[in-house]
């Protein structure tokens, strides 16, 4: 052996022999993963391997001491052994049990919790007539901050009322008296919220607030659904209170729905028809229909369509046609009068012939009335004919053809009587027909729904 070799491996025994007295007596340094069993992990609390005298005693003491100040964790028993907590007793909800296991397990030097709680279900308990007494008792005390609350609700509810009664100055800014009121009951409902808003928060009812608001919410959106209609007839009735459309009185033709207006409310137009007859349309339809007014615009045309033979020359017969129309007093120069060839039929031309009134003067249908005839005549009396339909008729042998009574047909032949001066001069007067006029103004007169018409604004 080499003489170095001896005190090599006299190091090496000195060097085991101080780890060997490092090192606790009984340890095992196995590893796993490189991590040395054992070592104590970041999610794992350290447990004292040992305990002094008396810290049982200590944390039992802590945790019935706390127990004792908190009332729903009153009856709760606590006992400790080698630093396991173990819970018995009876609370009377669920969420003191986890409470008290909580409570339990944050007191230093506790290895663990057993929680043998269990829940009271006897009556008095479920009742819990002592959390009642508690709460009408703070009822009681917080009556005059109640009081004082309702007194600031109704004083801000109040002013917004005041606010809103100012009507006058509401119409200044906007254009119809709807409007105005709609604006004057937003105000108003604006400031009652406001007011219960606040009321609620100086009671610290603000979390009640929020659960009511957000159920309204839900039952307004259900309602908006279930009164799609009315929503959009009211909406309806706001567009055509600023728009105007139309004005009282006005000849209107609303949908095929022919009539004179007499007011528009909140939520139907209403109208007399030509015959006299009461007629409501949704404002919902009036706003998307077509409308056709004929009281806007003075001027009105008319027309009517004659028909004259085959063989007849048509362009003498449109000249004699609109020199008459000229002739009369109640057709306009200005647009001048026309004829047209509407048609060619079978056995005749058919003309047509436009004239314009003025209907501030002339009612269109007893000008159509008076032109009709005063236009046949001409061309009859001019020599044009103006054929018939032609039928043609077959009897069977031996039945005769129909044979008028003697007596009927003498008066058939007789010539028809002449009208008395009177009932010409009613049938030459063309004068404005004023009757449904003035049965839609004693409408308006009696009074009724608000009229949302202004005739101070511009039609649209």
């Amino acid at each position: 052996m080499k003489p170095g070799i001896p005190a090599l491996i006299r190091a090496c025994m000195a060097a085991a022999l101080v780890f060997a007295v490092a090192a606790p007596s009984g340890a095992i340094l196995p590893t796993v993963s490189g991590t040395p069993a054992g070592t104590p992990t970041a999610t794992q609390a350290e447990i004292d391997a040992d305990r002094e005298a008396g810290q049982d005693d200590r944390i039992r003491a802590r945790i019935a001491g706390i127990f004792a100040e908190v009332p729903s964790l009153a009856d709760v028993n606590v006992s400790v052994q080698q630093g396991v907590v173990t819970l018995g007793g009876t609370v009377a909800d669920p969420e003191a049990r986890l409470r008290a296991e909580a409570i339990a397990g944050r007191v230093q030097g506790v290895a663990t919790v057993e929680n043998t709680i269990t829940r009271d279900v006897s009556v008095d308990s479920g009742l819990g007539l002592g959390d009642l007494r508690d709460r009408i008792s703070e009822f009681t005390h917080m009556l005059p901050l109640i009081g004082a609350a309702i007194i600031v609700a109704l004083v801000i509810s109040a002013f917004g009322y005041l606010l809103a009664s100012f009507t006058g100055l509401w119409r200044r800014f906007t254009p119809n008296a709807f409007l105005a009121e709609l604006i004057a009951s937003a105000i108003r409902f604006v400031f009652v919220i406001g007011g219960l808003v606040i009321a609620l928060d100086m009671i610290g009812a603000g979390a009640l607030l929020g659960a009511v608001l957000g159920g309204a919410g839900v039952v307004g959106i259900a309602l908006g659904f279930a009164m799609r209609d009315t929503i959009e007839n009211y909406v309806a009735s706001l567009m055509l209170s600023v728009r105007q459309p139309f004005r009282p009185n006005d000849h209107v033709e609303i949908d095929g729905k022919e009539g004179r207006v007499i007011r528009l409310t909140s939520r139907a137009t209403i109208m007399m028809t030509l015959d006299g007859n009461h007629l409501r349309v949704p404002n919902a339809q009036v706003f998307k229909a077509v409308i056709l007014n004929y009281t806007r615009n003075p001027q009105r045309r008319f027309d009517f369509a004659l028909g004259i033979d085959a063989e007849d020359d048509p362009t003498a017969a449109r000249q004699l046609g609109v020199e008459v129309l000229k002739s009369l007093d109640f057709v306009l120069d200005e647009p001048e009068p026309q004829a047209v060839v509407d048609e060619v039929g079978d056995s005749n031309i058919v003309i047509r012939f436009l004239g314009w009134i003025d209907q501030r003067q002339t009612d269109w249908y007893k000008a159509r009335s008076r032109a009709i005839p005063a236009v046949k005549t001409a061309l009859e009396d001019a020599g044009f004919a103006l054929p018939e339909p032609i039928y043609r008729l077959r009897f069977d042998n031996g039945v005769p053809p129909f044979a008028m009574p003697q007596g009927e047909r003498t008066q058939a032949a007789a010539p028809p009587r002449r009208k008395p001066e009177a009932a010409r001069e009613e049938a030459r007067d063309t004068s404005p027909e004023s009757e449904i006029a003035r049965m839609v103004e004693a409408e308006r007169e009696a009074g009724g729904e608000p009229d949302l018409l202004d005739p101070s604004r511009p039609v649209e």
